[in-house]
């Protein structure tokens, strides 16, 4: 894969915009990397947070490696003892991204539910909010996971994805992750554009 050049044509550049991307625990984890790493090739800032189960797809390093930053893990870790739960991030952040959007994260929002990192700092977000749901096609059709994708709906939070297609459990049907492209395409047309780009 060609690495993304700034300056091609129908890229949009993100010099002085920051994004946050939190990464859940599903097995499309890996493909945020490629999020992550488009993202910091068009000049924004990334700070990446992970839940703990998504430290069991991918490793932390590796974002770290991607975004030039460290990665926030854990709610009782934080360098900055003025903003204990990170909460800060998302007040000066353009776009929080949430990918993979699992059953669970959007379970956890839709109903108020603050018990980890990035359920914390999602409730907490002054930003707008981007999903990119990520599970199984069954799980995707249960009545309370449509009933919570409604409601975040209504909440003004937006979407990318899912797609139909193979799923890690090997079945085919909706739940697909959408391609990092197409989530990269939806961030940059949620953010407006800046002075400070050229």
């Amino acid at each position: 894969m060609t690495p993304t050049d700034p300056s091609d044509t129908g890229s949009t550049p993100l010099n002085g915009r920051e994004f946050v991307v939190a990464v859940c625990g599903g097995i499309a984890a890996y493909k945020v990397a490629t999020v992550v790493s488009q993202l910091a090739q068009r000049g924004a800032g990334v700070t990446v947070a992970m839940t703990e189960s998504a430290t069991h797809f991918v490793g932390p390093m590796t974002f770290r490696a991607l975004s030039g930053r460290d990665v926030l893990t854990s709610l009782w870790e934080s360098p900055d003892a003025e903003d204990p739960q990170h909460i800060g991030l998302t007040r000066r952040a353009d776009l929080l991204i949430i990918a993979p959007a699992t059953a669970n994260i959007i379970g956890k929002i839709a109903n108020g539910l603050c018990d980890d990192l990035v359920s914390t700092m999602v409730i907490a977000a002054s930003c707008p909010i981007l999903l990119a749901p990520s599970m199984n096609d069954r799980m995707w059709d249960y009545p309370a996971v449509q009933t919570n994708l409604t409601k975040l709906r209504e909440f003004g939070h937006h979407f990318v994805g899912p797609q139909d297609g193979w799923l890690a459990c090997r079945s085919v049907g909706p739940g697909r992750m959408a391609d990092p492209d197409d989530i990269v395409t939806a961030a940059c047309g949620m953010i407006a554009p800046s002075s400070n780009q050229g």
